[in-house]
């Protein structure tokens, strides 16, 4: 078993070595003058069990592009079996049409990686489970969801309620909502049409309940903040907790970073978050123990659907 690492997100495939006792497998990647990858193996991985860790997060096609290469410099050094382990996926939100003429860009980057060589997908939280199927290949889908419980359960939070933000973190939140045995309240936002302005529907008895927000991306936070004025508006206290596996952190998050009524953010380190977007209501939950003992098992052929829930 040999685990080798991009340059997405060093220091993830740094701990995910540690938690497996194995050095990080030496590979050098640079880049010409004129923007392409270049990417060398600096031992031999003939007939290993090869992991390759790289995130697909912005720069997005940067790191999409390293991780093809990578792949593909393996399979032509004889590699027995290549395992692409991608804590976050970029492109999963783009894994249908919404309209004529338009993409699915999800499906795209599937058939890319199988066609450089890929033999197996170790992915954390895909925006879309429907991503799961647009390969041929196995698929090991990992929940952070206990890491959020955990983290949660630590608090011992006085009367709290979990929200999912929209309609599609009713999953996650439903899950959420279980394992720490609280309600469950849902934000519904809807835009009629492209002039209209969005209108939020509050599921749930929050009043006087401590929010526990729930999604698997933050990225502008726009989503965050409309439920946010929804829920104080319905008498939740401004005291919330917003959970996200990936925290993308694009366009004007820092916004929603700012927020008087929220007092912690936790995310994974499935991306790196830049030093300038940390602050103390940041709290980073490592993903490495998790993917680590995911890795093992698949090297060992045991069962990891242990590691799903």
């Amino acid at each position: 078993m040999k685990v080798f690492c991009g340059t997405a997100n060093r220091p993830l495939g740094q701990e995910v070595a540690d938690e497996l006792s194995l050095a990080l497998g030496q590979v050098t990647i640079r880049r010409f003058e004129d923007g392409e990858i270049y990417a060398r193996f600096e031992e031999s991985v003939r007939g290993d069990d090869v992991f390759v860790i790289q995130p697909t997060c912005p720069p997005v096609n940067e790191n999409l592009m390293e991780l093809l290469v990578m792949v593909d410099a393996l399979r032509r050094a004889s590699a027995g079996r290549i395992t692409a382990v991608i804590p976050y996926y970029g492109y999963a939100r783009q894994d249908k049409k919404h309209a004529p003429r338009e993409p699915i860009t999800g499906r795209l980057v599937a058939d890319l990686l199988q066609s450089a060589g890929v033999h197996r997908i170790l992915a954390l939280d895909l925006d879309a489970d429907q991503i799961e199927g647009f390969f041929n290949i196995p698929v090991d889908h990992l929940r952070a969801l206990p890491l959020f419980a955990a983290y949660l359960a630590e608090k011992a939070l006085p009367p709290a309620v979990v929200v999912a933000p929209d309609d599609g973190a009713v999953k996650i939140a439903y899950r959420l909502a279980e394992r720490l045995r609280l309600p469950l309240s849902v934000v519904f936002q809807r835009r009629l049409g492209p002039d209209a302005k969005q209108t939020v529907q509050v599921v749930g008895e929050v009043e006087g309940r401590i929010p526990i927000l729930i999604d698997r991306i933050l990225s502008t936070g726009g989503n965050i903040a409309s439920a946010l004025d929804a829920l104080i508006g319905h008498g939740a206290r401004p005291e919330a907790y917003v959970c996200a596996t990936h925290a993308v952190l694009a366009g004007p998050v820092a916004k929603t970073l700012d927020r008087d009524d929220v007092q912690e953010f936790a995310f994974t380190n499935s991306i790196p978050i830049p030093p300038e977007m940390r602050t103390d209501r940041i709290r980073i939950l490592s993903a490495a123990p998790l993917l680590a003992r995911a890795m093992r098992n698949i090297h060992l052929n045991e069962s990891v659907s242990t590691l799903f829930t």
